[in-house]
């Protein structure tokens, strides 16, 4: 490790390092703008200055770029250096000529980097006295507020958006001191990942439009620890609270799953929780099939008669925590447990889970993907089914060309010499889909088929690897020679990563790239499989089992049911109508526990209000079965409780629970860990309740609350109890262990000088790298020591396109496919009408037109649907999107047949 020397001390520091990164490693404060861990330097802003020296003996030195600057064995340096503190004021000075004086009404006012780094490099007075440079602001869409007389031209902006997350639409125009970030015209920012703009961007030039909405200072805001439940990969968020009301999510930096990004659906699908469609009271169903409001005890009272002795299921929820679902299987039994998804669903999570057990391959982190040096993306179109990982392959095509880095003695983190030496370089990937996606732009090669046919091509590919998989018989050519191509860059790759799921509602998929996996492995260790599964917690659903609906439906044709309990769940959108139908109707009596009116609430006679993740404490377990910790940001309502707790009074009922029992979250986990082997690691996913720092708890309010603006001083002044929170080790206070707890239990960044999120920084072993004390979360699955069945060998028959039919098969959006998001009303925006796509040919064949709607039917209900022509859909397939509001389709493909047009 080089040894550098600050203010003639010296200190060790990871080779390749650049000099603002090791200091900042080492906790010295530099000021910076245009650096971002994550970015590549590129010396724009000036700021972060220091000043290098020859030897020991040399006084005078010269001013460099620490940014900009190899902190390479033996340097000296000097940060405070009367010359070096000169240089940032006039620095700074200059960068503020054109700055608005609008901190009071500024949205970034409070945690805004700009503030902090005017404070740290000292200049306090404006000396110009000109008209300010101006510009027009856009309308970037629902999601992001443009202001641009804040910026500082630092270029974050852009270097994210283009550069890492692939965006084509913000770019830069103008030169010199008139640069604009922005459009070229207004209008929407179509890139998923505009939100982290707001993040990246060091002033208020990009702000959240939805946090505006319901605006409060920072200070204001109570926050917590949560996770991200609008796809299965489990992403770390910070939720921010402010008078019961949740007001937006940021990022929580875990350097193995969302690093410092979130995808938008995920920062600003946020807003169900303050729909109008919240369940926020204790409804029973009135004769007339109307709700009325009824008390707690009276509520309960009908629940424990409808139970007690009673013939009662349960139907479970992998958008409920896995204590809620764990609580609902112990009320009604292992045998009436079902896990509230189609039997196909079930199979599809059923067969991720056998493959990630019992073949001796490593699940990746979204870390390990973003380091793959070569993809293949087997099925899904991960961009609108989990996008995060999206971004995470677009990391991954780089990793290979970064050996021509090396040779020519580049270091990693100098952007115009990297962009010199790569080009138009990047690495391996492929993608094989049922149309074309996001990502395709970046791909080596696509392909886009039938299901079969890309399960096909995954068997092929494998085999190719190695000769003991299964051949596929009666390849085509093309398909064949495709297959050897990726088999010769798997070859050569020294970390290999293969991507599938669920999405496509095909098996063999899933076994296709099991095969790819297990072929690689036997040559190289470093192989890594990711699959993407539909919830946020269908992972930890599928480990705690159970019965799927289809088998609910049979119970209700069959067996006289009593009672049906229905946990966070609208169980029309995994079974088709008709079959929702007959299990509502198969029971006296429908309990729903959910935080959202949904079409299965309606036909509820009673509805509990369940709490969400922003009221709530509990454990999802994500896509690579890691447990993951979520914590209340504030107390709901009265009415509204965690759903588990409802069901605790349920199993009292029953007596099936004593009233000493589960008197907290903790005993419902150390419960769960004991029910089966797989779960003795939950309870470490998070500290217990009963943690203490120094004897204190977690604050969740930071210390400037205590400045907080008092909105109703003018009718009470009055400081309302603390409420105490049984269930973690998180104070409902600004009271607390000031320094940095354990990272499950960080409900804010925070530190001297760095109000805004770059105090990261501060919490990072290195920065960039893993939080000091590790990463919150616990792995549940750990590959086998053996293989029980080497390869899957039901290789599927190729497609056939029917004459006057076509597959129907399942696509998805970012927003309107998943249930929560589509709630928000800045979501609802952009959520498109249901449609049918179709490959052109099939136009003529079919004697339709680009114009027509088409009668499609599903469980008899008949939709007519808009034509959409897109040329990469195979010949004999048909797309529709699956979740859309007003089409009523559970996604499990099927032939259709067409019935006729209406023009």
């Amino acid at each position: 490790m080089p040894t550098i020397y600050i203010n003639n001390k010296p200190y060790e520091v990871e080779a390749g390092q650049n000099l603002l990164h090791a200091c900042l490693s080492l906790g010295f404060n530099i000021p910076y703008f245009c650096w971002h861990p994550a970015l590549h330097s590129v010396g724009a802003c000036r700021m972060c200055a220091v000043k290098q020296f020859k030897d020991e003996n040399d006084t005078k030195g010269k001013i460099v770029m620490s940014c900009m600057t190899l902190a390479s064995d033996g340097i000296r340096i000097s940060i405070d250096d009367p010359e070096v503190i000169k240089f940032r004021k006039s620095v700074i000075e200059w960068l503020m000529v054109n700055h608005p004086h609008d901190c009071p009404v500024c949205d970034e006012g409070g945690e805004c980097h700009l503030q902090d780094m005017t404070v740290l490099a000292g200049h306090t007075y404006r000396r110009t006295r000109f008209k300010k440079r101006t510009y027009r602001n856009q309308n970037l869409g629902p999601f992001i507020k443009h202001d641009m007389n804040r910026c500082i031209q630092c270029y974050r902006c852009v270097r994210f958006y283009i550069d890492y997350a692939g965006g084509r639409d913000l770019d830069v125009f103008g030169w010199h001191n008139r640069v604009y970030f922005g459009k070229n015209k207004d209008g929407i920012l179509k890139n998923e990942f505009s939100g982290n703009l707001v993040e990246i961007c060091p002033t208020g030039v990009f702000t959240d439009k939805t946090f505006y909405r319901h605006f409060t200072r920072k200070w204001d805001l109570q926050s917590a620890p949560s996770i991200c439940t609008h796809c299965c990969l489990g992403c770390n968020i910070h939720a921010d609270e402010r008078y019961g009301i949740l007001r937006r999510i940021r990022n929580r930096f875990n350097s193995e799953v969302n690093s410092y990004f979130l995808c938008d659906r995920g920062r600003f699908g946020y807003e169900f929780v303050n729909s109008e469609d919240r369940i926020r009271k204790n409804l029973l169903q009135r004769s007339d099939g109307t709700f009325e409001i009824k008390p707690k005890d009276a509520v309960l009272h009908k629940v424990r008669n409808s139970i007690k002795d009673k013939k009662v299921i349960g139907i479970g929820s992998s958008r409920a925590s896995l204590e809620s679902n764990y609580a609902l299987k112990r009320l009604v039994g292992d045998d009436n447990f079902y896990i509230g998804v189609s039997a196909i669903e079930n199979d599809m999570v059923s067969k991720v889970l056998d493959t990630l057990y019992n073949r001796a391959v490593k699940t990746a982190t979204m870390e390990e993907v973003s380091l793959a040096d070569a993809v293949v993306v087997l099925g899904e179109d991960v961009l609108n089914t989990a996008p995060m990982l999206g971004l995470a392959i677009r990391r991954s095509i780089l990793q290979k060309p970064s050996a021509i880095i090396k040779e020519l003695h580049i270091e990693p983190w100098d952007d115009a010499a990297v962009r010199e030496a790569l080009q138009q370089e990047k690495g391996p990937l492929y993608i094989g889909t049922t149309q074309h996606t996001g990502l395709d732009n970046a791909a080596t090669e696509t392909y886009h088929s039938a299901p079969d046919d890309l399960a096909r091509l995954g068997f092929a590919i494998a085999h190719k690897l190695n000769k003991q998989a299964p051949a596929v018989k009666n390849l085509p050519e093309k398909v064949e020679l495709l297959a050897s191509k990726i088999a010769a860059d798997l070859n050569e790759a020294k970390y290999p990563c293969i991507i599938a799921g669920t999405s496509l509602a095909n098996k063999t998929i899933i076994e296709a790239a099991a095969n790819i996996v297990q072929a690689l492995y036997d040559k190289n260790k470093n192989t890594r499989i990711c699959f993407t599964v539909p919830a946020c917690n269908s992972i930890g659903l599928g480990l705690l089992g159970g019965k799927p609906l289809d088998n609910a439906v049979e119970k209700a044709n069959q067996d006289v049911i009593d009672t049906i309990i229905i946990l966070e769940n609208d169980i029309y959108r995994h079974i088709d109508a008709g079959q929702a139908g007959q299990l509502l109707n198969g029971a006296d009596t429908i309990i729903t526990i959910d935080s959202i009116k949904t079409q299965t609430t309606e036909k509820s006679k009673i509805i509990l209000p369940a709490a969400t993740f922003a009221e709530s404490s509990g454990t999802f377990v994500n896509n690579e079965g890691r447990a993951q910790r979520f914590y209340r940001a504030y107390i709901p309502q009265p009415d509204i409780q965690e759903s588990w707790k409802w069901l605790r009074s349920m199993l009292i009922y029953s007596d099936k629970l004593e009233q000493k029992e589960w008197q907290n979250l903790d005993d419902v986990i150390n419960d769960i860990s004991k029910s089966r082997d797989v779960f003795n690691l939950v309870p470490q996913a998070a500290k217990p309740a009963d943690f203490r720092v120094m004897g204190q708890k977690i604050p969740r309010q930071s210390h400037r609350y205590s400045g907080r603006t008092a909105m109703n001083a003018n009718t009470d002044v009055n400081e309302p109890q603390v409420v105490e929170d049984k269930d973690s080790a998180l104070a409902f206070s600004m009271e607390g262990y000031s320094g940095q707890p354990p990272a499950s239990l960080t409900a804010y960044y925070w530190a001297p000088h760095w109000n805004s999120v770059q105090s990261l920084n501060k919490y990072q072993l290195s920065v960039g790298g893993p939080i000091i004390g590790g990463n919150a979360g616990k792995r549940l699955i750990e590959p086998a020591g053996h293989v029980k069945k080497k390869f899957f060998d039901e290789i599927p028959d190729a497609f056939k396109p029917v004459k006057n039919s076509l597959f129907v098969v399942p696509s998805y959006h970012i927003f309107g496919s998943e249930e929560l998001s589509s709630r928000s009303c800045s979501v609802q925006d952009l959520i498109t009408a249901p449609y049918i796509t179709v490959n052109p040919e099939q136009i003529s064949d079919l004697d339709m037109s680009d114009d027509d709607t088409v009668e499609i039917a599903f469980s008899d209900v008949s939709y007519y649907l808009p034509v959409k022509v897109i040329p990469s859909v195979p010949k004999g397939l048909a797309l529709v999107p699956k979740g859309l509001d007003g089409l009523q389709w559970d996604g499990i493909p099927m032939w259709w047949k067409l019935i006729r047009n209406k023009k």
